[in-house]
């Protein structure tokens, strides 16, 4: 089976290659703006094409030559604050590259499973009424970032509808885990904990809304869930991926502080503050478990250990390369 993987370089797309990459039956593929940061462990497994997914020809030689059966679409813009800053620029990240994968496959007349890894956050605003979200809700972006996503997903359902093409669209909510930039929560803690450990930082987290509720699962459990959909996933359709529960930032933060020994003080810093910033949001995962048996293994306090770990690591890597070693 040949697989591409728009994003390998990625937070998720790392993970998804990685996983695949345990399984001999596949020959993997990956696309990236830079192949150089393609995972060591990864290089001997996977044929990875540099380039950018906007440029139409590009993209066209890529997908004649592998010539796919599934492709896992995860490129992007995945940022909410740049969706606000730069609207436009998102817009064409999250919905350019997918739709010349599109096009491309339809004139080759290619037999593919196509994975359209859209959000959680195609739902928008968020109500008592409306939580948890379900997949045949109204999708009701409030931000760049959603309105992009939207697009993206509703592209995957019409060119199934007008070309018959096999899309999926997977829905995920808030994923974490280890690589995760720390542009994004979890990691933005971890880090600043593990250079507070390392003394390299005052002993003070800075932080955004605590009281914000979101569904968080890991993204190894994540990653999972698209290898499933590929499998057994019906095309056409769009399935949530999460916890199916609602998790309060603070208590990331507070288990994330109980996992070090250092004495650290919070202190809320404004620009972590977003324009627009659902109280909460969380999604039903009936679907995607009575579908395909998909449910997650990793706990939330695995996923934050691991995560921690990760960024001492790094920290420590940062370090050594600072001081010349």
């Amino acid at each position: 089976m040949r697989i591409l993987i728009t994003g390998v370089t990625g937070f998720a797309g790392s993970h998804l290659a990685s996983h695949l990459a345990t399984e001999t039956q596949y020959r993997l593929y990956g696309v990236s703006r830079n192949s150089a940061r393609i995972l060591p462990s990864l290089q001997p497994r996977i044929m990875c094409f540099q380039g950018d997914l906007q440029d139409e020809a590009f993209v066209t030689d890529v997908v004649q030559t592998v010539q796919p059966d599934v492709v896992y679409h995860l490129a992007g813009q995945p940022f909410v604050p740049s969706a606000w800053s730069n609207p436009w620029e998102t817009i064409k990240l999250n919905v350019l590259p997918q739709l010349n994968l599109l096009q491309a496959i339809v004139a080759q007349k290619l037999p593919v499973r196509f994975i359209s890894v859209s959000s959680g956050k195609v739902y928008g605003v968020a109500t008592p009424a409306r939580v948890p979200f379900k997949e045949d809700m109204l999708l009701e972006p409030d931000n760049p970032y959603d309105l992009s996503k939207v697009t993206e997903d509703l592209m995957a359902l019409q060119y199934f509808q007008s070309f018959g093409v096999e899309t999926i669209r997977a829905r995920p909510f808030n994923h974490i885990g280890p690589r995760q930039s720390h542009r994004f929560v979890t990691a933005a803690f971890a880090r600043q904990i593990a250079r507070i450990e390392a003394g390299l930082q005052p002993p003070v987290v800075r932080v955004g809304n605590l009281d914000a509720r979101r569904d968080f699962s890991d993204v190894r459990d994540v990653v999972r869930a698209y290898i499933l959909l590929a499998e057994k996933g019906q095309p056409g359709e769009a399935y949530n991926i999460g916890s199916g529960k609602a998790v309060p930032v603070q208590t990331i933060l507070g288990t994330l502080v109980t996992l070090s020994s250092a004495a650290i003080t919070i202190e809320v810093d404004p620009e972590r503050m977003r324009p627009s910033d659902q109280p909460v949001s969380y999604g039903d995962t009936a679907k995607i478990r009575r579908e395909t048996g998909w449910q997650p293994e990793i706990s939330l306090e695995e996923s934050l250990r691991d995560i921690l770990d990760y960024w001492r690591a790094e920290v420590r890597r940062e370090t050594r390369a600072s001081a010349g070693d």
